[in-house]
Protein backbone atom coordinates (compact mmCIF):
# COMPACT_ATOMS: atom_id res chain seq x y z
CA UNK A 1 0.00 0.00 0.00
CA UNK A 2 0.94 3.29 -1.28
CA UNK A 3 1.45 5.92 1.80
CA UNK A 4 -1.05 8.48 1.88
CA UNK A 5 0.12 11.79 1.64
CA UNK A 6 -3.28 13.90 1.11
CA UNK A 7 -3.49 15.45 4.88
CA UNK A 8 -7.58 15.52 5.05
CA UNK A 9 -7.27 11.88 4.03
CA UNK A 10 -4.76 11.14 6.27
CA UNK A 11 -6.63 12.88 9.30
CA UNK A 12 -10.02 10.84 8.26
CA UNK A 13 -8.29 7.69 8.63
CA UNK A 14 -6.67 8.68 12.06
CA UNK A 15 -9.73 9.97 13.35
CA UNK A 16 -11.32 6.30 12.61
CA UNK A 17 -8.48 4.20 13.74
CA UNK A 18 -8.95 6.59 17.27
CA UNK A 19 -12.72 5.96 17.07
CA UNK A 20 -12.49 2.20 17.12
CA UNK A 21 -9.68 2.22 19.61
CA UNK A 22 -12.37 4.23 21.63
CA UNK A 23 -15.24 1.66 21.35
CA UNK A 24 -12.75 -0.97 22.33
CA UNK A 25 -11.97 0.81 25.31
CA UNK A 26 -15.58 1.54 26.24
CA UNK A 27 -16.34 -2.56 25.65
CA UNK A 28 -13.33 -3.60 27.31
CA UNK A 29 -12.83 -1.40 30.61
CA UNK A 30 -16.26 -0.87 31.54
CA UNK A 31 -16.58 -4.62 33.90
CA UNK A 32 -13.51 -3.09 35.88
CA UNK A 33 -15.19 0.08 36.02
CA UNK A 34 -18.34 -1.32 37.41
CA UNK A 35 -17.06 -4.29 39.62
CA UNK A 36 -17.43 -2.10 42.95
CA UNK A 37 -21.13 -1.79 42.02
CA UNK A 38 -21.39 -5.63 41.56
CA UNK A 39 -19.97 -6.29 44.78
CA UNK A 40 -22.06 -4.41 46.62
CA UNK A 41 -25.46 -5.69 44.14
CA UNK A 42 -24.59 -9.44 44.11
CA UNK A 43 -22.85 -9.58 47.52
CA UNK A 44 -19.56 -11.43 45.34
CA UNK A 45 -15.94 -11.09 46.97
CA UNK A 46 -14.06 -8.26 45.41
CA UNK A 47 -11.43 -11.01 44.86
CA UNK A 48 -14.14 -13.60 43.20
CA UNK A 49 -15.30 -10.37 40.79
CA UNK A 50 -11.66 -10.08 39.91
CA UNK A 51 -10.79 -13.83 38.21
CA UNK A 52 -13.19 -12.25 35.30
CA UNK A 53 -10.94 -8.82 34.71
CA UNK A 54 -7.82 -11.02 35.33
CA UNK A 55 -8.80 -13.57 33.25
CA UNK A 56 -9.65 -11.56 30.48
CA UNK A 57 -6.12 -9.50 30.74
CA UNK A 58 -4.41 -13.02 30.40
CA UNK A 59 -6.69 -14.03 26.93
CA UNK A 60 -5.77 -10.33 25.99
CA UNK A 61 -2.28 -10.96 26.24
CA UNK A 62 -2.22 -14.12 24.65
CA UNK A 63 -4.29 -13.08 21.69
CA UNK A 64 -2.21 -10.20 21.05
CA UNK A 65 0.40 -12.77 19.98
CA UNK A 66 -2.17 -14.18 17.53
CA UNK A 67 -3.41 -11.16 16.31
CA UNK A 68 -0.32 -9.93 15.59
CA UNK A 69 0.75 -12.87 13.52
CA UNK A 70 -2.08 -13.34 11.78
CA UNK A 71 -2.41 -9.27 11.05
CA UNK A 72 1.11 -9.57 9.23
CA UNK A 73 -0.64 -12.53 7.35
CA UNK A 74 -4.31 -12.01 6.31
CA UNK A 75 -6.49 -8.63 5.94
CA UNK A 76 -6.06 -6.64 9.30
CA UNK A 77 -9.44 -4.98 8.53
CA UNK A 78 -11.09 -8.25 8.45
CA UNK A 79 -9.67 -9.29 12.17
CA UNK A 80 -10.85 -5.99 13.34
CA UNK A 81 -14.96 -6.73 12.17
CA UNK A 82 -14.12 -10.13 14.12
CA UNK A 83 -12.84 -8.47 17.36
CA UNK A 84 -15.47 -5.85 17.25
CA UNK A 85 -18.88 -8.29 16.47
CA UNK A 86 -17.27 -10.77 19.35
CA UNK A 87 -17.02 -8.25 21.71
CA UNK A 88 -20.52 -7.45 21.29
CA UNK A 89 -21.66 -10.34 22.13
CA UNK A 90 -19.59 -10.70 24.93
CA UNK A 91 -21.14 -7.40 26.26
CA UNK A 92 -24.47 -8.47 25.91
CA UNK A 93 -24.07 -12.27 27.78
CA UNK A 94 -22.25 -10.69 31.10
CA UNK A 95 -26.02 -9.00 32.19
CA UNK A 96 -27.24 -12.37 32.36
CA UNK A 97 -24.30 -14.24 33.81
CA UNK A 98 -25.74 -16.22 37.08
CA UNK A 99 -22.35 -15.72 38.83
CA UNK A 100 -18.72 -14.63 38.81
CA UNK A 101 -17.52 -18.01 36.74
CA UNK A 102 -19.83 -17.58 34.21
CA UNK A 103 -18.65 -13.48 33.89
CA UNK A 104 -15.01 -15.29 33.82
CA UNK A 105 -16.03 -17.46 31.06
CA UNK A 106 -17.46 -14.53 29.02
CA UNK A 107 -15.37 -11.71 29.98
CA UNK A 108 -12.35 -14.28 29.06
CA UNK A 109 -13.80 -14.55 25.55
CA UNK A 110 -14.27 -11.10 25.49
CA UNK A 111 -10.45 -10.11 26.31
CA UNK A 112 -9.44 -12.53 23.03
CA UNK A 113 -11.84 -10.80 21.10
CA UNK A 114 -10.46 -7.54 22.10
CA UNK A 115 -6.93 -8.67 21.06
CA UNK A 116 -8.04 -9.02 17.63
CA UNK A 117 -7.93 -4.72 17.47
CA UNK A 118 -4.44 -2.96 18.26
CA UNK A 119 -1.97 -5.05 16.00
CA UNK A 120 -4.24 -4.73 12.86
CA UNK A 121 -4.90 -0.86 13.38
CA UNK A 122 -0.95 -0.38 14.05
CA UNK A 123 -0.31 -2.41 11.02
CA UNK A 124 -2.84 -0.41 8.83
CA UNK A 125 -1.21 2.68 10.05
CA UNK A 126 2.47 1.66 9.54
CA UNK A 127 1.63 0.51 5.77
CA UNK A 128 -0.11 3.68 5.15
CA UNK A 129 1.55 6.32 6.86
CA UNK A 130 5.24 7.42 6.69
CA UNK A 131 7.12 7.03 9.93
CA UNK A 132 6.56 10.95 11.03
CA UNK A 133 3.04 11.04 10.25
CA UNK A 134 3.00 7.43 12.08
CA UNK A 135 4.13 9.07 15.52
CA UNK A 136 1.74 12.07 14.99
CA UNK A 137 -1.17 9.52 14.18
CA UNK A 138 -0.92 6.92 16.54
CA UNK A 139 -0.83 9.69 19.47
CA UNK A 140 -3.90 10.83 17.86
CA UNK A 141 -5.21 7.30 18.38
CA UNK A 142 -3.99 6.56 21.76
CA UNK A 143 -6.30 9.46 22.84
CA UNK A 144 -9.61 7.14 21.71
CA UNK A 145 -8.31 5.54 24.59
CA UNK A 146 -8.70 8.46 26.90
CA UNK A 147 -12.25 9.13 25.57
CA UNK A 148 -13.39 5.82 25.93
CA UNK A 149 -12.20 5.65 29.61
CA UNK A 150 -13.84 9.11 30.06
CA UNK A 151 -17.27 8.24 28.54
CA UNK A 152 -17.44 4.95 30.56
CA UNK A 153 -16.77 6.57 33.98
CA UNK A 154 -19.14 9.51 33.45
CA UNK A 155 -22.22 7.12 31.91
CA UNK A 156 -21.78 4.25 34.32
CA UNK A 157 -22.54 6.48 37.39
CA UNK A 158 -25.66 7.98 35.78
CA UNK A 159 -27.05 4.04 34.06
CA UNK A 160 -26.50 2.61 37.55
CA UNK A 161 -27.63 5.48 38.98
CA UNK A 162 -31.16 4.69 36.84
CA UNK A 163 -30.84 1.20 35.56
CA UNK A 164 -28.46 -0.66 37.64
CA UNK A 165 -24.82 -1.77 36.20
CA UNK A 166 -25.78 -4.38 33.83
CA UNK A 167 -27.09 -0.97 31.89
CA UNK A 168 -23.77 -0.53 31.76
CA UNK A 169 -22.83 -3.51 29.33
CA UNK A 170 -25.77 -3.21 27.20
CA UNK A 171 -24.67 0.52 26.65
CA UNK A 172 -21.19 -0.68 25.24
CA UNK A 173 -22.60 -3.57 23.20
CA UNK A 174 -24.84 -0.77 21.31
CA UNK A 175 -21.57 1.53 20.81
CA UNK A 176 -19.82 -1.61 19.62
CA UNK A 177 -22.62 -2.91 17.36
CA UNK A 178 -22.66 0.89 15.51
CA UNK A 179 -18.66 0.56 15.51
CA UNK A 180 -18.80 -2.41 13.10
CA UNK A 181 -21.02 -0.81 10.79
CA UNK A 182 -18.61 2.65 10.76
CA UNK A 183 -15.52 0.24 10.20
CA UNK A 184 -17.08 -1.72 7.43
CA UNK A 185 -17.99 0.83 5.19
CA UNK A 186 -15.26 3.55 6.07
CA UNK A 187 -11.71 1.63 6.50
CA UNK A 188 -9.08 0.62 4.44
CA UNK A 189 -7.45 -2.10 4.30
CA UNK A 190 -3.36 -3.85 3.84
CA UNK A 191 -2.79 -7.06 1.97
CA UNK A 192 -0.07 -9.48 3.26
CA UNK A 193 3.13 -9.32 1.14
CA UNK A 194 4.19 -12.75 -0.29
CA UNK A 195 6.85 -11.17 -2.29
CA UNK A 196 9.73 -13.74 -2.12
CA UNK A 197 12.25 -11.20 -2.57
CA UNK A 198 10.76 -9.32 0.53
CA UNK A 199 10.77 -12.85 2.61
CA UNK A 200 14.34 -13.59 1.86
CA UNK A 201 16.26 -9.91 2.74
CA UNK A 202 13.93 -9.79 6.05
CA UNK A 203 14.70 -13.68 7.38
CA UNK A 204 18.08 -12.54 9.31
CA UNK A 205 15.50 -9.58 11.19
CA UNK A 206 12.79 -12.03 11.63
CA UNK A 207 14.35 -12.98 14.76
CA UNK A 208 15.35 -9.45 15.97
CA UNK A 209 12.04 -9.47 17.77
CA UNK A 210 13.95 -11.95 20.87
CA UNK A 211 17.33 -10.60 21.52
CA UNK A 212 18.25 -9.37 25.38
CA UNK A 213 17.60 -5.69 24.80
CA UNK A 214 13.90 -6.58 23.78
CA UNK A 215 13.18 -9.02 26.13
CA UNK A 216 14.27 -6.65 29.05
CA UNK A 217 11.85 -4.28 27.14
CA UNK A 218 9.31 -6.56 27.01
CA UNK A 219 9.75 -6.78 31.33
CA UNK A 220 9.77 -3.31 31.80
CA UNK A 221 6.47 -3.48 29.94
CA UNK A 222 4.94 -6.29 31.73
CA UNK A 223 5.66 -3.61 34.90
CA UNK A 224 4.18 -1.15 33.39
CA UNK A 225 1.02 -3.06 32.66
CA UNK A 226 1.23 -3.66 36.26
CA UNK A 227 0.88 -0.78 37.45
CA UNK A 228 -1.36 0.83 34.75
CA UNK A 229 -3.81 -1.59 34.75
CA UNK A 230 -3.80 -2.20 38.45
CA UNK A 231 -4.37 1.20 39.59
CA UNK A 232 -7.09 1.64 37.28
CA UNK A 233 -9.13 -0.96 38.57
CA UNK A 234 -8.71 -0.47 42.06
CA UNK A 235 -8.62 3.18 42.27
CA UNK A 236 -12.56 3.28 42.63
CA UNK A 237 -12.03 0.35 45.74
CA UNK A 238 -9.09 2.61 47.17
CA UNK A 239 -11.34 5.81 47.30
CA UNK A 240 -14.52 3.96 48.40
CA UNK A 241 -12.36 1.50 51.33
CA UNK A 242 -10.19 4.84 52.22
CA UNK A 243 -12.58 7.95 52.52
CA UNK A 244 -15.59 6.08 52.82
CA UNK A 245 -17.47 7.43 49.47
CA UNK A 246 -20.15 5.79 47.50
CA UNK A 247 -19.53 3.69 44.68
CA UNK A 248 -20.93 6.18 42.58
CA UNK A 249 -18.95 8.95 43.58
CA UNK A 250 -15.64 6.76 43.44
CA UNK A 251 -16.21 5.61 40.14
CA UNK A 252 -17.33 9.10 38.58
CA UNK A 253 -13.43 10.58 40.52
CA UNK A 254 -11.94 8.00 37.98
CA UNK A 255 -12.81 10.53 34.67
CA UNK A 256 -9.80 12.49 36.06
CA UNK A 257 -7.53 9.16 34.63
CA UNK A 258 -7.91 9.78 31.14
CA UNK A 259 -7.61 13.46 31.12
CA UNK A 260 -4.23 12.96 32.96
CA UNK A 261 -3.34 10.20 30.85
CA UNK A 262 -4.25 12.14 28.10
CA UNK A 263 -1.96 15.08 29.17
CA UNK A 264 0.61 13.01 29.92
CA UNK A 265 1.00 10.93 26.75
CA UNK A 266 1.00 14.35 24.76
CA UNK A 267 3.66 15.72 26.37
CA UNK A 268 5.16 12.14 26.28
CA UNK A 269 4.74 12.38 21.87
CA UNK A 270 6.22 15.98 22.81
CA UNK A 271 9.19 15.21 24.31
CA UNK A 272 10.05 12.01 22.05
CA UNK A 273 9.85 13.92 18.97
CA UNK A 274 11.49 16.82 19.65
CA UNK A 275 14.14 16.53 22.86
CA UNK A 276 14.11 12.58 24.14
CA UNK A 277 14.94 11.00 21.03
CA UNK A 278 15.50 7.46 23.11
CA UNK A 279 13.06 5.75 23.60
CA UNK A 280 14.36 4.05 26.46
CA UNK A 281 15.69 7.42 28.23
CA UNK A 282 12.03 8.85 27.99
CA UNK A 283 10.26 5.64 29.00
CA UNK A 284 12.49 5.63 32.05
CA UNK A 285 11.61 9.84 33.15
CA UNK A 286 7.94 8.68 33.07
CA UNK A 287 8.79 6.09 34.76
CA UNK A 288 10.32 8.17 37.23
CA UNK A 289 7.79 10.26 37.77
CA UNK A 290 5.04 7.21 38.80
CA UNK A 291 7.21 6.16 41.56
CA UNK A 292 7.40 9.84 42.97
CA UNK A 293 3.63 9.52 42.65
CA UNK A 294 3.55 6.22 44.25
CA UNK A 295 5.50 8.07 46.97
CA UNK A 296 3.43 10.31 47.74
CA UNK A 297 0.56 8.08 48.03
CA UNK A 298 2.44 6.46 50.03
CA UNK A 299 3.21 9.27 52.56
CA UNK A 300 -0.30 11.32 51.77
CA UNK A 301 -2.53 8.09 51.69
CA UNK A 302 -5.86 8.64 54.06
CA UNK A 303 -4.87 12.37 54.28
CA UNK A 304 -7.19 14.19 51.48
CA UNK A 305 -9.42 12.39 48.61
CA UNK A 306 -9.12 14.98 46.43
CA UNK A 307 -4.65 14.59 46.74
CA UNK A 308 -4.86 10.89 46.34
CA UNK A 309 -7.24 10.99 42.99
CA UNK A 310 -4.56 13.68 41.85
CA UNK A 311 -1.54 11.57 42.28
CA UNK A 312 -3.38 8.40 41.52
CA UNK A 313 -3.74 9.98 37.69
CA UNK A 314 -0.24 11.56 37.54
CA UNK A 315 1.13 7.57 38.59
CA UNK A 316 -1.60 6.03 36.01
CA UNK A 317 -0.79 8.89 33.39
CA UNK A 318 2.63 8.19 33.56
CA UNK A 319 2.36 4.42 32.44
CA UNK A 320 0.36 5.59 29.68
CA UNK A 321 3.06 7.49 28.49
CA UNK A 322 5.51 4.50 28.87
CA UNK A 323 2.90 2.52 26.98
CA UNK A 324 2.96 5.08 24.03
CA UNK A 325 6.65 4.84 24.22
CA UNK A 326 7.30 1.04 24.30
CA UNK A 327 3.70 -0.46 22.98
CA UNK A 328 3.06 2.16 20.35
CA UNK A 329 5.90 3.65 19.02
CA UNK A 330 8.30 0.63 18.93
CA UNK A 331 6.74 -1.57 16.27
CA UNK A 332 6.96 0.87 13.69
CA UNK A 333 11.11 0.66 13.80
CA UNK A 334 9.86 -2.90 12.31
CA UNK A 335 8.35 -1.94 9.56
CA UNK A 336 11.61 -3.00 6.92
CA UNK A 337 11.31 -6.67 8.68
CA UNK A 338 7.44 -7.75 7.37
CA UNK A 339 6.60 -7.90 11.17
CA UNK A 340 5.10 -4.86 12.63
CA UNK A 341 1.46 -6.26 13.47
CA UNK A 342 3.68 -9.06 15.25
CA UNK A 343 5.78 -6.87 17.05
CA UNK A 344 3.10 -4.50 18.20
CA UNK A 345 1.22 -7.72 19.07
CA UNK A 346 4.17 -9.48 21.09
CA UNK A 347 4.93 -6.29 23.45
CA UNK A 348 1.38 -5.07 23.80
CA UNK A 349 0.64 -8.79 24.95
CA UNK A 350 3.34 -8.25 27.81
CA UNK A 351 1.08 -5.09 29.16
CA UNK A 352 -1.32 -7.75 29.68
CA UNK A 353 0.53 -10.48 31.30
CA UNK A 354 1.56 -7.48 34.06
CA UNK A 355 -2.19 -6.26 33.77
CA UNK A 356 -3.07 -9.70 34.91
CA UNK A 357 -0.84 -10.49 37.83
CA UNK A 358 -1.75 -6.91 38.94
CA UNK A 359 -5.07 -7.04 38.77
CA UNK A 360 -5.86 -10.47 41.12
CA UNK A 361 -2.75 -9.51 43.27
CA UNK A 362 -3.50 -6.56 44.26
CA UNK A 363 -7.55 -7.97 45.28
CA UNK A 364 -5.88 -10.35 47.39
CA UNK A 365 -3.07 -7.69 49.16
CA UNK A 366 -5.69 -4.90 49.65
CA UNK A 367 -7.87 -7.60 51.45
CA UNK A 368 -5.01 -9.22 53.57
CA UNK A 369 -2.89 -6.75 54.28
CA UNK A 370 -4.59 -3.26 53.03
CA UNK A 371 -3.56 -0.58 50.63
CA UNK A 372 -0.41 0.55 52.38
CA UNK A 373 1.50 -2.43 51.50
CA UNK A 374 -0.02 -2.56 47.69
CA UNK A 375 1.50 0.70 47.18
CA UNK A 376 4.43 -0.14 48.75
CA UNK A 377 4.57 -2.82 46.12
CA UNK A 378 3.57 -0.63 42.80
CA UNK A 379 6.16 1.50 44.02
CA UNK A 380 8.98 -0.88 43.84
CA UNK A 381 7.41 -1.90 40.42
CA UNK A 382 8.00 1.73 39.42
CA UNK A 383 11.40 2.24 40.53
CA UNK A 384 12.27 -1.26 39.19
CA UNK A 385 10.56 0.14 35.37
CA UNK A 386 12.88 3.27 35.54
CA UNK A 387 16.39 1.92 36.33
CA UNK A 388 14.97 -1.06 32.96
CA UNK A 389 14.55 1.93 30.80
CA UNK A 390 18.31 4.02 31.38
CA UNK A 391 19.82 0.86 31.44
CA UNK A 392 18.84 0.53 28.32
CA UNK A 393 20.07 3.29 26.68
CA UNK A 394 23.23 2.69 24.69
CA UNK A 395 21.59 -0.85 23.74
CA UNK A 396 18.64 0.17 22.13
CA UNK A 397 20.78 2.71 20.01
CA UNK A 398 23.35 0.05 18.81
CA UNK A 399 19.68 -2.50 18.52
CA UNK A 400 18.22 0.05 16.19
CA UNK A 401 20.79 0.04 14.36
CA UNK A 402 20.42 -3.82 13.63
CA UNK A 403 16.81 -2.82 12.19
Amino acid sequence: MEKLKDRRQINLYVFLFAITYMISYITRINYGAVISEMQSATGFSKSLLSVAVTGSFITYGAGQIVSGVLGDKISPKRLVTIGLILTVVMNFLIPICQNPYQMAVVWSVNGFAQSFMWPPIVKIMSSALSAEEYSKGVTKVSWGSSAGTIIVYLISPLLIHNFGWRAVFVFSAIMGSIMIVIWNKFACDVKASSEKKKEERTEEKRNLLFVPVMIFIMVAIVLMGMLRDGATTWMPSYISDTYKLSNEISILTTVIIPIASTICFSIAAKLYATRITNPMVCAGLFFGIGALSSVGLSLCGGMSAGLSIVLFALLIGCMHSVNLILVCMLPNFFEHTGKVSTASGVLNSCTYIGSAVSTYGIAVLSDMFGWGATISIWLAIAVGGTAICFVLKKPWQKYKENL
